[in-house]
């Protein structure tokens, strides 16, 4: 099979996802929160950026490569963290980060992975990003900071976009509950999907194993507990200026839309910020990312480092964000999409359609560098394509 002629873009994917996937992990990947606004939001954004194709420049020899927060990458794009990945795919976090290793891409493993950062910390090398739900007790919060470090993973990312739990009725619908609990309806989903049910065989059942760890200890809670009750803590000020004391690499604060809580996250130690509405998982509310992103720009001016994501499916859509003020773009559902797909090569697929949209796309804008393409955003004709320069 000839991946490059079945799969040519992320919409190929993502329908093959959802035929190989049971349907209860679909609605877990798929869906947002209220009536998924938000999702609609972002993906409307992102399309309304349009640029001004050059003409008569010659050949152009596009770079991607850049440095982020001390290290080198070889695109603008990385894997943004999802909780109980191993869910959606059997093996999905140690899969995708052999992927980003191979090709030189941030990985960020979430604290409801269901693997622990001493298996994914290996594998991602110096890749690897560690993303914290803010656990109530301090010193679980200090032991998992610690072990993530020892473990290999360089940067951290702090998400504070979540003081409470969201509704995702769509997973409501399904039965889902997260670690989950099979009913007969799902056992007959996972029957006919035989390739996802033989891998969770043989990788076992998707637990929050990290956070089981803890529910060990003497005190934190009995047998039947859940594991997912130690990280309901809404945090405050003093909650991440703890975090910055105990995290002495890269701070990243990830659900970042208020231009006001941007600049006082700076002047309290963050190294970048990443603006995110969650993907319209929490509140179906939110402006779009862009909108925020634009804001929070403007705010900083030009040296924070801003991190995006919210419905980037292609690499015009990365030159999109990068145009609107962001120096790193971020997929999460994209990669779990492709596992879906293609399985273990499916995230490096989805990586090379990537950088080959990313190459086509600045060929025809005329760019060299990613980071060039606010230099051809169109704004009607009205004053040239120049006219919106962050």
């Amino acid at each position: 099979m000839n991946v490059d002629l079945r799969y040519p873009a992320l919409s190929d994917l993502k329908v093959a996802c959802k035929q190989r996937v049971p349907w209860f992990v679909w609605e877990y990947l798929d869906s947002a929160t209220g009536t998924e606004s938000v999702k609609h939001r972002n993906r409307a954004a992102l399309e309304a950026v349009l640029f001004c194709p050059s003409i008569l420049r010659g050949p152009i020899t596009p770079d991607l490569c850049l440095s982020f927060l001390g290290k080198d990458y070889s695109m603008p794009v990385g894997v943004a963290p999802v909780g109980m990945s191993g869910l959606i795919w059997p093996g999905a976090e140690a899969a995708l980060a052999r992927m980003a290793q191979t090709t030189r891409l941030p990985y960020c493993l979430s604290t409801v992975a269901t693997r622990l950062p001493e298996e994914i910390g290996p594998v991602a090398g110096d890749m690897g990003w560690f993303q914290l739900y803010p656990p109530k007790d301090p010193a679980i919060r200090a032991d998992i900071l610690t072990r993530a470090r020892k473990a290999g993973f360089a940067v951290l990312v702090l998400t504070v976009d979540l003081p409470g739990p969201s509704r995702r009725e769509r997973q409501l619908r399904a039965q889902l509950s997260i670690p989950p609990k099979l009913t007969p309806s799902m056992l007959w989903q996972i029957a006919q999907r035989p390739a996802w049910g033989l891998g969770t065989l043989r990788m076992g059942t998707p637990r929050l194993r990290l956070m089981e760890d803890y529910l060990k200890l003497a005190g934190n809670a009995s047998s039947t507990a859940h594991p997912g009750y130690l990280l309901r803590a809404a945090p405050d000020w003093d909650y991440l200026r703890a975090v910055r004391d105990l995290w002495d690499g890269p701070l990243v604060i990830k659900g970042v839309m208020d231009p006001e809580d941007a600049q006082r996250l700076r002047d309290a130690g963050a190294d970048a910020l990443w603006v995110s509405n969650h993907g319209g998982r929490q509140f179906d509310g939110a402006p779009d990312s862009l909108q925020a992103l634009r804001h929070i720009r403007a705010a900083l001016g030009p040296e924070m480092p801003l991190i995006y994501d919210g419905g980037v499916e292609s690499g015009l859509d990365v030159l999109r964000a990068l145009s609107c003020g962001a120096d790193f773009t971020m997929l999460g559902r994209g990669w779990h999409y492709a596992l879906g797909a293609l399985g273990e090569a499916g995230p490096g697929h989805l990586a090379r359609l990537l950088h080959d949209d990313l190459i086509a796309n600045m060929v025809q804008m005329g760019i060299e560098r990613p980071s060039q393409a606010f230099q051809q955003i169109w704004d009607g004709g009205k004053q040239g394509p120049n006219c919106n320069q962050i």
